[in-house]
Formats: C-alpha cells, structure tokens, sequence
C-alpha cells in the first residue's frame, strides 16, 4: 500500500514537471477552460502567437501583473517578502504573484488561497522559468488568462469582446483597460468600464515602459 501511494505521489508529481517541458511546444489549456468544457459551458479561445500581438499590450500587461519578469527566476523573493510583511491575509499578497505562478496555478493548480496550493505553485514557477523561455511564458500567459464573463480566455477573445479588434490591433488605452480586468474579469469590462476602471487604467498606461532595453532583454517585442 505504501509503495503504492509512493507511485502515486512520484506521478502527479512528474506529471507537471513534463508537461511544462512539452509547453515550448504543444499549446496549453487551464484547469478552468477543462472545467467549463466538461460542465458543458461556453470556451472561446484563439491561440495567438506573441509576435501577433501588439507590442503595448505585451509590456501593459507586465507591467500591471509581474514588473520585475525579466529579472527574477519564476518566483519574486523580494516582492514576496514585502507583500507578506505589510499584508494581513493572503488576498493581499496577491502583488507578490508572478506571471510564472499564476501560469503554474492556471495550468497544473486549482483556483482558492490555500497555503498548501501557494507552497507547490512556488517551486512549479522555478521550474517553469527554468525549462521555458520567457517570450513562450508570456506567450502562454496571454492565451489561458481568463478575459471574460462568459468563457472568453487569452487576449485575442478579450479584445474580440471588448473593442471587436484584434490583439494586433489594441492600443496603449485599450492595453490598460484589458489589462485592469484580470484581477477580476467578472466584475471588470474593459468594452464598458466604470470609473473605477477607468482610473486603475488611466494609472496603469502612465507607467507601462516604452520600448526599451529592460525589456529587450528577455522579450522579443522590436516590432
């Protein structure tokens, strides 16, 4: 018996350590898209490649989401401890959530603030920073997201719905709408935004960087 949970344990662990090895290649679906599409609810994505997305939109969403996703390993130590020490429960941590962790608990994990999925999503996001490039984890990052009420996921469906464009097409005002929504794509609409929104993104557009070598050094956004 013991050997047997000992097989168990060693394949669900395997298991998201070679899919991620697989990802450079073979293009990912999230644990939420799997739900909907088995409790027979709408799924609307259309996989985009980086290199057709407009390049605001790429750096407006780092910006909002994992500034720093260039220069850290997957997981952000110092913005991790920051947020723990000035946040009273774990919903105020969120800041601290790299792009990598939230592929890792979009793709291998389940939604929920439960220490337990935290303390495996951390090492997840190490490895996938360690065996994908950073220009494929933004890829993928970009087409799982949930953008969306009503089962529309990565930004090629978010901007469909919101602004009837294409993510090639999105602009910096449109790339600041979208990327306030992901918080909370339920509540946010970036096609018809509430004050609120409008401010988050006004903030969010005047600090997104230019082009530039911060973030030509990991991406691939010289168009």
């Amino acid at each position: 018996m013991i050997r047997l949970l000992m097989r168990v344990a060693l394949t669900l662990i395997a298991i998201p350590l070679v899919l991620a090895v697989l990802y450079n290649w073979i293009n990912p679906v999230s644990t939420l898209m799997l739900a909907r599409w088995v409790s027979g609810e709408r799924v609307e994505r259309i996989w985009t490649p980086l290199s057709d997305m407009a390049p605001v939109l790429v750096r407006t969403v780092i910006a909002s989401e994992d500034a720093r996703f260039c220069h850290h390993p997957g997981v952000d130590i110092a913005e991790m401890r920051a947020a723990i020490e000035k946040a009273d429960d774990l919903e105020e941590t969120r800041g601290a959530s790299t792009i990598p962790m939230q592929i890792a608990k979009n793709l291998f994990l389940w939604p929920g603030r439960e220490l337990i999925r935290k303390a495996i999503e951390i090492p997840l996001a190490f490895w996938l920073d360690l065996v994908v490039s950073k220009d494929r984890l933004i890829e993928i990052y970009l087409n799982i997201a949930e953008w969306g009420p009503d089962g529309e996921f990565g930004v090629e469906a978010g901007a469909e719905r919101a602004f009837r464009t294409p993510a090639a097409e999105v602009n910096a005002t449109q790339a600041a709408l979208l990327a306030v929504m992901l918080p909370n794509p339920i509540r946010r609409d970036a096609g018809d935004p509430s004050p609120g929104v409008r401010r988050l993104a006004a903030r969010l557009a005047a600090r997104v960087p230019k082009e530039g070598p911060e973030l030509v050094s990991c991406l691939s956004l010289s168009r």
